[in-house]
């Protein structure tokens, strides 16, 4: 954190003019904002004569339109107590820094704690957050106060993801926090969801670099303290450790490494999170949580494929491509269908009905984003027909096997998705040969046809949470 060693004040409104001369009629040199940090260098007639060393100008403010920032170690008390003010107001970020920045100025160097560091850490976080949402009414304001706090060393990245930009803090102030030896349980714990946010990896990592980033997310979230930390922090962070783990066991799975323990910690994990305790704004982080989980849940599961009269085959294609094929389990035949997928195959998934005429096979293409493969009989020959969790781009859902119905040709599923209007879980009965939606409802007890639901994913499923 930098900042001029003379006296300062700090700009505390937006669009402040910096006039040539302490005159209202005078001309406006610049426009400032909050947070905008000024050497004084005079008073006169109600105005401040000052210098604005970002944009290399001089001019005058008037007094009511900026706060003293003093400089001694005795003002560092009053420093901070606004700093933790301004911490939990929204849209006040830049000018919170502003007095962080002040703040650490100011305090003597034995004195220092976390706590300023994980304040920035904070605001900088809301102020991403802020830039990344549409904001067609203060666009203008969000930019400047961006431009402010890049004054004071905070950096912000930015990359596209389906369309829209999204923008991140580079957590420096986080990971001072998670080096700092008397930063507090609850300092440790936000310090490490900000480190750790799912939608701050760019879509172009290469994929080794995003495996080891992975890992080291789970580093991070292992590092808070076990005990400590209030309850909605630790839930938070169970949930954040719970997404990370899934991830971890799609990509160890696609490495060919061991997965069951990632998988299980992941389900264990969100298990544990006592989703009662979290605030409405936390909830999407818990839904989110359980679709990444649902998703890649199957790497923890050891049972055998139940494939009845039928029998699969996976065979190795181009390097990373695995070919599925069915055939009767009785005797060698031509197979009865065959697709090919560059995804993970959950050859453990398949389940066969009872009169060997269908099969349902989970298949994950990407990280948090599971289909359904219906193998099934037709007039014509079988056929195979890809359920996705939505009609949209992927994004994070999963579709599930959840029974079969007897004497029907009906499949009972669940879809567990994100959607640009938020998150939905639906239990549905389809009609297998056309795979139109028959019946749906948000629970599995309001839908007769789930009575014949099957029995091992009611015991195994997340989306009964």
């Amino acid at each position: 954190m930098a900042g001029p060693l003379a006296a300062l004040v700090l700009v505390v409104q937006n669009q402040v003019p910096l006039r040539a001369a302490p005159a209202e009629t005078a001309a406006t040199q610049a426009v400032l904002w909050q947070g905008d940090a000024l050497e004084v260098r005079g008073r006169r007639a109600g105005y401040l004569q000052v210098y604005d060393h970002r944009r290399e100008r001089a001019g005058y403010v008037r007094v009511a339109q900026v706060r003293d920032v003093g400089a001694e170690s005795r003002d560092a008390p009053a420093l901070l107590a606004v700093v933790r003010f301004l911490r939990e107001t929204p849209g006040s970020e830049a000018l919170g820094i502003g007095y962080a920045a002040a703040y650490l100025r100011a305090a003597p160097g034995e004195t220092l704690t976390a706590e300023p560091f994980a304040a920035v850490g904070a605001m900088a976080e809301r102020l991403a957050r802020r830039a990344s949402l549409p904001a067609p009414g203060g666009a203008a304001t969000l930019a400047a106060h961006l431009e402010v706090v890049a004054q004071y060393g905070v950096k912000l990245t930015s990359f596209e993801r389906n369309g829209t930009t999204q923008v991140c803090y580079d957590g420096e102030m986080f990971r001072r926090v998670l080096s700092w030896p008397t930063a507090t349980a609850d300092e440790r714990a936000a310090a490490a969801l900000g480190l750790t946010r799912h939608d701050c990896i760019a879509p172009d990592v290469a994929v080794s670099a995003r495996y080891e980033h992975d890992r080291w997310r789970v580093e991070v979230l292992d590092s808070v303290p076990a005990n400590g930390v209030s309850e909605p922090l630790a839930s938070r962070v169970r949930l954040r450790r719970a997404g990370v783990l899934a991830t971890l066991a799609y990509e160890q799975t696609r490495h060919g490494e061991p997965a069951a323990a990632a998988a299980t910690r992941a389900l264990t994990d969100l298990l544990g999170a006592n989703h009662q305790e979290l605030a409405d704004e936390d909830l999407n982080d818990y839904a989110e949580a359980a679709i990444r989980v649902g998703a890649a849940r199957l790497a923890a599961e050891p049972a055998a494929p139940r494939t009845g009269r039928l029998a699969l085959q996976t065979v190795a294609r181009a390097p990373g491509e695995t070919c599925v094929r069915l055939q009767p389990a009785e005797r060698q035949a031509a197979p009865l269908a065959e697709r090919c997928t560059f995804g993970v195959v959950w050859a453990a998934s398949a389940v066969a009905n009872a009169s060997g005429t269908a099969l349902a096979l989970a298949v994950q293409p990407l990280d948090g984003w599971r289909e359904l493969w219906l193998f099934h009989q037709t007039a014509g020959g079988w056929q195979v027909d890809v359920l996705p969790p939505a009609a949209s781009e992927p994004d994070l859902g999963y579709v599930e096997f959840a029974g079969w119905v007897p004497g029907a040709d009906r499949v009972l599923v669940v879809r567990d998705v994100r959607l640009p209007t938020g998150f939905r879980r639906r239990f549905e009965v389809l009609n297998l040969d056309t795979l139109a939606v028959e019946h749906y409802a948000p629970s599995p007890e309001l839908l007769a046809a789930f009575r014949w639901q099957d029995p091992e994913w009611k015991r195994t499923t997340v989306a009964t949470r």
